[in-house]
């Protein structure tokens, strides 16, 4: 599936679809850029393109949108799903937000979540869900002029794949 949306008035026309295999290395390099910008991690890029590339033979992992401006790659975003019971509907997580620096408060993120939007009342959604560094209080500020705010939940994990020191600067 890839549709293509004009994106809403701004400085510049973004058109947002669905990725495609061939946008594969170019999402590679956003993820790349995305870790080493927002948490100072340095992805394993075979094992990342293995990850992109089985996201987008196979949407019932993962799909991505792709924002382009005079036909460049803005940014991305990747949705992936958690289904609720209580809610009997699946909650999308948006995952691997990227706007390259030279795109940044034009536009694009707010094309890509109007997209996400649309795409959601389609589909069996009861709501968007995120995660965002502590520290990044831009990327706080851009989710909630969408609506986008925080929970009751703090988010856990046991990683088996990236190792951060628990001394990183964005660990609590």
């Amino acid at each position: 599936m890839s549709e293509i949306r004009t994106g809403p008035p701004g400085p510049l026309m973004i058109k947002i679809r669905r990725a495609r295999p061939s946008d594969l290395e170019t999402i590679v390099d956003f993820n790349v850029r995305l870790a080493d910008e927002s948490e100072g991690v340095e992805l394993d890029r075979g094992r990342l393109r293995c990850g992109v590339a089985n996201a987008l033979e196979d949407e019932r992992r993962a799909f991505y949108l792709i924002a382009e401006s005079a036909g460049e790659a803005a940014g991305q975003l990747m949705v992936t799903y958690e289904w609720s019971d209580w809610r009997d509907g699946e909650f999308w997580w948006l995952q691997s937000v990227f706007v390259r620096p030279d795109f940044r408060r034009q536009g694009v993120l707010k094309a890509l979540y109007a997209r996400v939007l649309e795409l959601a009342e389609q589909s069996n959604v009861c709501g968007i869900r995120l995660y965002v560094e502590h520290e990044n209080e831009a990327a706080k500020a851009a989710y909630e002029s969408f609506g986008i705010t925080p929970t009751v939940f703090e988010m856990r994990e046991h990683d088996f794949v990236i190792r951060r020191s628990p001394h990183h600067p964005n660990i609590q």
